[in-house]
């Protein structure tokens, strides 16, 4: 739901002494009033995307150990002695997977099994992995695999992005990530705005005020100060989340090419007349072939040479005549995603592209996609992420559990749930505050199309009912005053 209670408009149960408001209080400002609004709305609203994401989120966090448990047999290799040369590995995949064309080459390090994966026309944009124990060359299985990871991990994937729905269902998870900062951070100024005095204000923030026994405040008291210990890392994966949305992630995508933040690519072309041999495609050649395995060690010992270390991705050349790539693949800290392009013939080197000359935005988009998934930190990763889905849950249920508890409990004014806030902030703005506010609106809106959407249908169809109300009240006959006494 949202990080403050759900509360205002209707008379709500008979409140206790804890729970009576200040003699004095003072006047919500409008602005205040609308957040207070539309924070309700969208909690109530939200909540929902919110809770599955959460929820497929704390699933997917698990993936590592779920991968050892139902695929340690393929994953892992028994210690041996010095490995094999990765042509023989190649070709142990290639007879135990005749069919497809080999897509890429992960040499197994680390007790770990060299991945030899093959493309199919018939797979779509998954493919076939060959798993091969590095020491002896014995194939030790096989999987269909989503860039590099396994069925299970692939299901829960796809669970969190899109609920196995395709890109319909990837709306699900932006419109999560659109809001989720919104809610966090409006919580935040909005339960700051209710501790009262300055110097009491941190220690309610974050300390849960338990003096009610029972009852909303009491709920509020877990609700909010739940939510404010998790802002900072529910901000994270909002942003982070974004990042690889639908639209939101091809806006952004759009921003870091503009301003040349993006990954580097790396040139694969190579000059002259390559002579043949030496790639999935011939080197050179007008029609593709089947690649050398031998190929596979001369651009492995090039990419050693060069002072690439670690788990590396070697790729065969999409087109003849091209550069094969190698690129690190350690996405834990520190990470190494050094990539290099590679002649198959000669063994030279012919473009590099370091992680540390990437642009700073490169940078930390590639690093908060890490952590997103769980990997930059490892275990500790997981056991963050898992405590941040389990921490939004809880406050999901508790806003509902507000809003249920906010209901009117007279018998002639008996409701379901609470009413939301009053309305009527928006009148109460400034003209000079409205102009920059609605540009800001705009911008926001368009980079992130699942936040502008719903939040100008909400205003729209919010200031219609309004002034219905308001008609509805100045047409309503009064009622003449009784006479007596």
């Amino acid at each position: 739901m949202s990080i403050t209670e759900l509360h205002g408009g209707s008379t709500p149960e008979p409140l206790t002494p804890a729970d009576a408001p200040a003699p004095a209080a003072r006047r919500t400002p409008a602005w205040a009033a609308f957040l207070l609004r539309l924070h309700f709305y969208a909690g109530v609203l939200v909540a929902p995307f919110l809770f599955v994401a959460a929820l497929t989120g704390l699933a997917y966090t698990v993936t590592p150990q779920l991968d050892r448990v139902v695929y340690g047999d393929v994953l892992t290799a028994a210690p041996g002695g010095p490995p094999k040369s990765l042509a023989e590995q190649v070709a142990a995949a290639r007879a135990a997977h005749p069919e497809g064309t080999v897509a890429a080459v992960l040499p197994g390090t680390d007790g770990a099994t060299t991945r030899v994966v093959f493309a199919q026309p018939d797979l779509g944009d998954r493919e076939h992995t060959v798993y091969v124990d590095p020491h002896t060359a014995t194939v030790e299985g096989q999987l269909t695999t989503w860039f590099d990871s396994t069925p299970v991990t692939t299901w829960l994937d796809d669970l969190h992005r899109n609920l196995h729905l395709g890109d319909l269902g990837r709306h699900y998870s932006e419109i999560a990530a659109s809001w989720l900062w919104l809610l966090v951070g409006g919580g935040v100024v909005l339960w700051w705005r209710r501790r009262g005095a300055a110097r009491t204000r941190v220690r309610h923030l974050l300390v849960p005020d338990l003096s009610a026994r029972r009852g909303v405040r009491r709920t509020r008291a877990w609700h909010a100060t739940t939510g404010v210990w998790l802002a900072v890392g529910l901000l994270f994966l909002s942003a982070t989340g974004l990042t690889w949305s639908r639209y939101a992630g091809g806006h952004f995508g759009s921003a870091l090419d503009a301003l040349r933040a993006g990954t580097p690519e790396i040139s694969t072309s190579l000059t002259g007349a390559p002579p043949s041999g030496g790639g999935e495609h011939q080197h050179g050649g007008a029609t593709a072939g089947p690649a050398d395995p031998a190929t596979f060690d001369r651009v492995l010992a090039a990419a050693t040479g060069a002072g690439l270390a670690g788990p590396m991705r070697i790729s065969p050349a999409e087109e003849p005549g091209d550069a094969w790539t190698v690129a690190q693949t350690d996405n834990t800290w520190p990470v190494a995603r050094d990539r290099i392009a590679v002649d198959p013939v000669s063994g030279t080197v012919t473009d590099r592209s370091d992680f540390a000359d990437w642009p700073l935005l490169a940078q930390l988009s590639a690093l908060g996609v890490q952590a997103h998934m769980g990997v930059l930190f490892g275990l500790v990763n997981q056991v963050l992420l898992a405590a941040l889905a389990l921490g939004l849950l809880c406050v999901v249920v508790w806003g509902y559990r507000m809003w249920w508890q906010r209901r009117p409990t007279r018998a002639d004014r008996r409701a379901a749930v609470g009413a939301p806030p009053a309305r009527g902030g928006l009148r109460g703005l400034p003209w000079w505050a409205l102009l920059p506010g609605l540009a800001l609106t705009v911008a926001v809106g368009w980079a992130l199309p699942w936040f502008g959407g719903p939040l100008l249908a909400f205003v729209v169809v919010d200031v219609v009912l309004g002034a219905l109300a308001r008609r509805r009240r100045r047409a309503a006959p009064v009622s003449p005053a009784p006479a007596g006494g």
